[in-house]
């Protein structure tokens, strides 16, 4: 059984740290390749903003009113059924979520090794061992109780609020701009809505993962009056960052400039504080992948609960301590899993459209989980008053159409990934039916067998 030990700042820091992990530092370049203007590149940070905030309270409705561990999984499974819920769960339970933690691990150790090791020291070997490292420490502070994570959470989140804010303020407030930079654009070869199409993809990478937050419904004090809250502060906080820093990226680069930096960050950094700068963005970008790595262990495992108690994984899942609160296999299983990723990574850019293709659709049929709960609620007269998403329909489904076509725009932009991604969905059929049957009751094995005899 669990017990609530989170409150409304911990669940907010969470937030912030499961959206802003490294894709800031890296995603703008790819807005301004695509979209080639100012006007677009903000015009896509903007309206990403917007929709992801009408995301944030469609999402804050479905936890407040589904308030369960591993509500991501569940609410679809409830809503639904058990098939389509583990179909879209599955590569993200076991495949995407991981290896994007495993590479976060990597590219923050990438940017720590210069900063704390000498130069001869500097090798490959050395990353991934810290970049095991950050996964061991990481794994032992949950393992001591879901307390001990959400504090390293609420410190590892405000750090990287911090830095990204004086990161964002010294390039706001530097001299190293002009009108020049400001307004040169680079050459487009598309219509101007293809291009923020193709912006959006990255946006939405970059603005993603709030809504995981609803599997910590359990864990989270009143849970139906502060997770809407928390999920609609912490947007608000990831929203305004992210328009800073790229304010700050644009004043200080210029599209052309962010386009062809590999780490935007780093180089507006490097242009405001010279050399040093470097250092800063380092520790910026490798406090995020802790936070990110730190927001995975602490509610994935929640996902795997939801799934053991649907039978769709085996029973051994949903075993919780009751004195940390911690699924001590679940967070060892998932602990294993994101080490091992580690030797299977691949380049940023591909994670980024390989994650999109599934996420979105996923998120898309999680959302829709709002007008089956509204219904429900309707025809069983609940007297629910908890938080409702202001503007119900029109604005959450204006926000699953667009999910759904950032789902199109990958599919015809980048057919491989979409390909890869789908043939993933649909291996989660056979999965399911031997999941089902490996977590099969005794009871029901023994029926069975007496039956046929």
């Amino acid at each position: 059984m669990i017990k609530a030990r989170l409150n409304t700042f911990d669940v907010t820091m969470i937030v912030v740290s499961l959206v802003i992990g490294i894709g800031i530092f890296r995603t703008p370049a790819m807005v301004a390749s695509a979209t080639g203007t100012p006007a677009l590149f903000f015009a896509a940070w903007i309206a990403g903003g917007l929709i992801t905030l009408v995301g944030a309270l469609t999402f804050a409705e479905i936890g407040a009113r589904f308030p369960q561990p591993g509500s991501y999984y569940k609410v679809v499974a409830e809503s639904y059924n058990s098939l389509l819920a583990f179909m879209l769960n599955w590569a993200n339970v076991f495949i995407i979520n991981t290896a994007s933690g495993a590479g976060v691990a990597l590219i923050g150790a990438e940017y720590l090794t210069p900063v704390i090791l000498p130069e001869r020291a500097r090798t490959s070997s050395h990353t991934l061992l810290l970049a095991l490292a950050m996964v061991v420490v990481l794994l032992v502070l949950n393992y001591i109780g879901i307390k001990s994570g959400a504090r390293t959470q609420n410190i590892l989140s405000l750090s990287k609020i911090i830095l990204i804010l004086a990161l964002a303020l010294a390039g706001l407030l530097s001299g190293h701009s002009g009108p020049e930079i400001r307004q040169a654009s680079l050459e487009q070869n598309h219509p101007w809505w293809l291009a923020l199409g193709l912006g959006f993809i990255s946006v939405f990478f970059s603005y993603g993962g709030y809504q995981q937050t609803i599997n910590l419904g359990a864990d989270l004090k009143d849970s139906s009056r502060n997770l809407p809250r928390a999920v609609i502060f912490g947007m608000l906080i990831v929203i305004g960052c992210y328009l800073l820093i790229n304010l700050a990226y644009w004043r200080v680069l210029g599209l052309p400039g962010m386009s062809s930096a590999r780490l935007v960050a780093a180089e507006t950094a490097r242009a405001v504080f010279g050399p040093a700068g470097y250092r800063l963005v380092s520790l910026a970008i490798f406090l995020s992948a802790l936070g990110f790595l730190n927001a995975i262990l602490m509610q994935l495992p929640r996902t795997y609960l939801a799934m053991a108690e649907d039978r769709t994984l085996p029973g051994i899942f949903k075993k919780i301590n009751p004195r940390t609160q911690v699924q001590e296999f679940g967070l060892l299983f998932l602990g294993a899993f994101m080490l091992l990723s580690l030797a299977f990574l691949r380049t940023f850019e591909n994670i980024v459209n390989y994650v999109m293709f599934l996420d979105s659709l996923g998120i898309a049929v999680v959302a829709s989980t709002i007008f089956v709960l509204r219904a429900r609620a309707g025809r069983r007269a609940e007297n629910y008053r908890g938080f409702r998403v202001p503007g119900y329909p029109v604005l959450p489904a204006l926000f699953i159409f667009f999910l759904l076509s950032i789902t199109i725009n990958v599919l015809m932009s980048r057919p491989r990934q979409a390909l890869l991604g789908s043939i993933f969905l649909i291996l989660g059929f056979p999965l399911y039916l031997a999941m089902r049957r490996l977590a099969r009751p005794v009871n029901d094995t023994r029926k069975t067998a007496e039956g046929s005899e």
